[in-house]
């Protein structure tokens, strides 16, 4: 065979459209960057979406007509018997302390609330 010349890859007895070990691999690694990439897509917009909702809470402020709500619903689970309502729902994470002096009822666990949940406590008229 001349040096210079193309050179022609062997000829299959089963033909050319026999899949090779390096077509196997270039397939199979080309499936994994595509999870791996769409996977890391998914975490992106997951931690995207909590530090939103983390910034809206931590910017949010009580309307001007929350008392009244307030009233109308302990007023309304008092006729249902209920002896409790929620007010606001965070995750402990958003607390300076990720929770602690709540969770060990410390005297000065108020401290620890941090963005709305804060301004929801300091206007309360206890």
């Amino acid at each position: 065979m001349p040096a210079d010349g193309p050179s022609t890859p062997p000829t299959s007895p089963l033909g050319s459209d026999l899949i090779t070990p390096r077509d196997l691999h270039a397939i199979t690694e080309a499936q994994e960057k595509a999870r791996l990439k769409e996977a890391q897509d998914l975490a992106k917009r997951k931690q995207e979406e909590q530090t939103a909702i983390h910034e809206a809470f931590m910017h949010q402020h009580i309307r001007p007509d929350a008392k009244e709500r307030f009233t109308r619903a302990v007023r309304t689970a008092a006729e249902r018997g209920e002896t409790e309502i929620e007010i606001v729902r965070f995750p402990s994470s958003y607390c300076s302390d990720g929770g602690r002096a709540i969770n060990n009822f410390e005297p000065d666990w108020p401290d620890s609330l941090t963005g709305f949940a804060r301004e929801v406590y300091d206007n309360n008229d206890r």
